[in-house]
C-alpha cells in the first residue's frame, strides 16, 4: 500500500500512541484507502479483565485498560489535523466522517491468535482490488458468487 498524505497522517499519528500513553505498545498496522487495522497492546494488562469493565475482587478493584479512551485520542488528533490540512492545504473534503462512530475490537488472548490477527493486517492489502468500495476494483462475477 502506497500512503498518499492522509494515509501517512493518519500513520503519524497511530505512531504518536507510545508516546501519548506509556502503558501502550503498537503492534502490526496497516492504512488503507478506506480503513484501518492496528493491534494496540495494553503492557501489563490482565488477560481477565475486559478493557471497558472495572471488575472487583479480593484484592480490590481492578480498572482494565483504557482502550476506548486510547481510540478517542488516536481518532481525535488525526480528525483535527484533516480538518486543519483540508483548510490550509486544500485536501479533499470528505462527504462523512473521517472515521466511523464505532469500531471493531478484539481481546488478543494467546500467541496463536495474534500471529493470525498479525496475518490478517498484513494481507489486507491484498483484498482491496475486491473491496465494494475502490472505484477501480476488480467486480465479481457469477463465477465467484
Amino acid at each position: 500500500m502506497i500512503l498518499n498524505e492522509a494515509g501517512r497522517m493518519v500513520e503519524k499519528w497511530w505512531a504518536k500512541l507510545r508516546n501519548k500513553f506509556p502503558s501502550v505498545e503498537t503492534d502490526e498496522y496497516i492504512v488503507m484507502p478506506n480503513h484501518f487495522h492496528g493491534i494496540i497492546v495494553i503492557v501489563g494488562a490482565d488477560p481477565r479483565v475486559r478493557p471497558d469493565v472495572c471488575v472487583k475482587t479480593d484484592e480490590g478493584a481492578h480498572m482494565g485498560a483504557p482502550l476506548q479512551r486510547i481510540i478517542q485520542w488516536f481518532k481525535t488528533m488525526s480528525t483535527n489535523e484533516y480538518i486543519q490540512r483540508i483548510k490550509q492545504n486544500g485536501w479533499h473534503l470528505l462527504s462523512g466522517k473521517l472515521w466511523q462512530r464505532n469500531y471493531y475490537e478484539h481481546i488478543i488472548r494467546n500467541e496463536e491468535e495474534l500471529n493470525r490477527f498479525r496475518e490478517y493486517i498484513m494481507n489486507n492489502p491484498l483484498q482491496w482490488p475486491r473491496d465494494t468500495e475502490n472505484p477501480d476494483g476488480v467486480r465479481p462475477t457469477a463465477l465467484d458468487l
